[in-house]
């Protein structure tokens, strides 16, 4: 069969600098299968710019700071529902409860890629029922490297059909459904953002300007693609930023045992510290 006829040359080159670039400042890492992905939301960005090639569009992301933004968010995944994991929330929803007992202050809970804030307002909404409060004794942070979805998340809008596999009663707690010229929507209370500080943070960048600790950190479907090394030095990262009792919430297909002595298994993909001494 013939190669497929596309509206830009795309080489190997242009692949391979696509690759080193995404590794260098997002920490992702593009595997040969992922090339016609590539091609198709990079094409995108020529488009928007009204380039003719991908060397241009890579002359201009190396020159224009600006653009770099664009690409990561271009290539970054951000596929994500309310409560997705079901089961870390019933999990999460104990662990608040037990830490309140012997803790004073508010707990700190780190959503580490919120995407467009299912998980973030999840999160919310889990320490709202365990506390019976609108004002539970939690905190959320929730960032992301794509600056798109967090401004989708901020907004705390979504469309209908996002909350149709929710139970009613949450829905109605929870949500506020659009009338008139919103009809299909619905929008986040503000109870429950008022819980949540969105923020942007590229897990790769040399600094973080976040404090710890944290009770809990989610980091889910984000490490499949970072390669292992970048996947240890993330989780090095997370590692002294939790609780001795903290817990580090995992996607359902990542495993961490190059990183044994830093975590350990504690359930159904969820990981505890490994502490020294």
């Amino acid at each position: 069969m013939s190669e497929k006829v596309r509206e830009f040359d795309f080489t190997n080159k242009d692949f391979e600098r696509i690759r080193d670039l995404a590794h260098e400042r997002a920490g992702i890492f593009l595997s040969p299968k992922k090339r016609d992905m590539v091609y198709s939301r990079i094409a995108r960005r020529l488009r928007a710019l009204g380039l003719r090639t991908f060397e241009d569009y890579l002359h201009q992301l190396e020159e224009n700071e600006d653009e770099a933004q664009d690409f990561i968010n271009a290539l970054t995944t951000n596929l994500t529902a309310f409560f997705r994991e079901a089961h870390h929330f019933d999990l999460l929803a104990e662990q608040l409860l037990q830490a309140a007992e012997t803790r004073r202050g508010p707990l700190k809970i780190w959503s580490s890629a919120c995407s467009t804030g299912e998980e973030a307002y999840s999160l919310a909404m889990t320490a709202i029922e365990a506390f019976g409060s609108w004002t539970p004794p939690v905190r959320i942070l929730a960032t992301d490297v794509d600056t798109n979805v967090l401004q989708q998340a901020r907004r705390g809008v979504y469309a209908s059909d996002r909350v149709a596999k929710m139970q009613e009663d949450r829905v109605k707690s929870f949500f506020v459904r659009g009338k008139g010229k919103h009809m299909g929507m619905v929008k986040v209370r503000s109870q429950v953002k008022d819980l949540i500080h969105f923020n942007s943070l590229n897990l790769l960048a040399p600094n973080w300007p976040i404090k710890g600790p944290f009770d809990a950190i989610f980091c889910r479907n984000v490490m499949i693609y970072f390669d292992k090394p970048t996947q240890y030095k993330v989780l090095s990262r997370f590692h002294p930023l939790l609780t001795p009792e903290g817990l580090l919430y995992a996607g359902h297909s990542e495993s961490f045992q190059h990183a044994s002595d830093l975590f350990r298994l504690k359930g159904k993909t969820v990981f505890m510290p490994v502490r020294k001494g």
